[in-house]
């Protein structure tokens, strides 16, 4: 990461993953439209910077796979609704972009030709070079993956400078600290430390794969307004996970 100057940028291009659940709002499921509204805000206060930013959102709001394949669905059916929630979530953000004048394309992994174009590499690099927001839909294609999966093989493609996970903590615990007051803040931690001691940032293979290429992981808060350009602008702000503390 670069030396933060006041204002300007630390990252030129990054790639933010958000949660279908960060869009209920205060609902049980689906979406909430102010708090899409919310979102874009936060995400065209970094756009407005000049920084590329790419997006990925998952499903969990509408359905998730996983938790449907424990009560006796064949795990790809289930894997594969999930991937059609995430495309849901992304149209559902896309338009919430561009009514507040940020240009931005979907781009799904699923061919899916009237909704959204199909993920192709170079077209999305083009994008983001254009000054679009690109969000990426349907994970990676393919069942047994999460989106933090996706979210991870995407930033690599992109040549992302970091991912920005954003969640509804102020960055990683030791344990759940919503439900275990002892849980300790963890404001550095390395990619090892993450998997050998399982906590929950992301899935282990996401966190083996940024590892293994030296992507830097930045866990915040993303109901506290602002946090994203904090991020980007190099604030002290959430948890970072690098090869080295």
């Amino acid at each position: 990461m670069g030396e933060a100057m006041a204002g300007k940028p630390v990252f030129n291009r990054i790639l933010l993953k958000i949660s279908g659940e960060a869009l209920m709002g205060s609902g049980k499921f689906g979406i909430d439209p102010a708090v899409v509204v919310e979102i874009a805000e936060e995400i065209k206060q970094v756009h407005d910077l000049g920084v590329e930013v790419a997006v990925v959102v998952g499903g969990g709001n509408i359905f998730r796979g996983i938790a449907a394949s424990t009560l006796g669905m064949d795990r790809s059916a289930a894997d594969y609704m999930g991937m059609l929630a995430t495309v849901m979530n992304s149209v559902g953000l896309q338009d919430g972009l561009e009514k507040i004048g940020v240009p931005t394309r979907v781009q799904t992994a699923i061919e899916m030709r009237q909704i959204a174009e199909p993920f192709i590499l170079r077209r999305a690099i083009r994008h983001l070079e254009k000054g679009r927001v690109v969000i990426f839909a349907a994970g990676t294609g393919n069942p047994y993956f999460t989106t933090d999966s996706a979210a991870v093989l995407r930033a690599l493609e992109i040549g992302a400078d970091c991912i920005l996970k954003a969640t509804k903590v102020l960055g990683i615990y030791t344990a759940d600290p919503v439900t275990d007051p002892t849980a300790e803040f963890l404001e550095t931690i390395t990619y090892d430390d993450v998997l050998n001691r399982s906590l929950k940032v992301m899935d282990a293979s996401a966190i083996s794969l940024s590892r293994d290429n030296s992507l830097p992981i930045v866990v915040f808060n993303l109901r506290t307004r602002g946090n994203i350009l904090k991020v980007v602008t190099g604030e002290n702000v959430g948890s970072r996970v690098h090869a080295r503390p």
